[in-house]
């Protein structure tokens, strides 16, 4: 099931719900069949890692884990606050992704 999100890599969010409340960060990852999102250094988890030959040792290393994008909002640049984002139509016909708060149009 692949839904179309309204965050796109490279936005801006906070965190509303969770571990990381309160943070925020730019996106790195989107996951769009899964409904997740990957914030770059948030929600940190270590994994072991085996061996895979000479060229990469194994261990422990620390990666980002998915959050849910129900889980995050919007930072809007004009009105800097968190708010939903939604989409409008334009004269031309180009769809466009508008922010809730203030109406204006966001950056792609």
């Amino acid at each position: 099931m692949s839904a179309k999100l309204k965050i796109k890599k490279g936005d801006t969010v906070l965190v509303v719900t969770g571990r990381e409340r309160g943070k925020t960060g730019k996106v790195s990852r989107v996951a769009p069949d899964h409904g997740h999102i990957y914030v770059e250094r948030l929600n940190m988890v270590k994994r072991h890692q085996k061996s895979k030959g000479a060229q990469q040792s194994g261990g422990i290393v620390e990666k980002e884990a998915p959050i849910p994008i129900s889980n995050v909002r919007y930072l809007c640049g004009k009105c800097n606050e968190p708010v939903r984002v939604g989409r409008k139509v334009l004269d031309d016909g180009r769809l466009v992704r508008v922010c809730r708060g203030c109406g204006e149009q966001l950056e792609s």
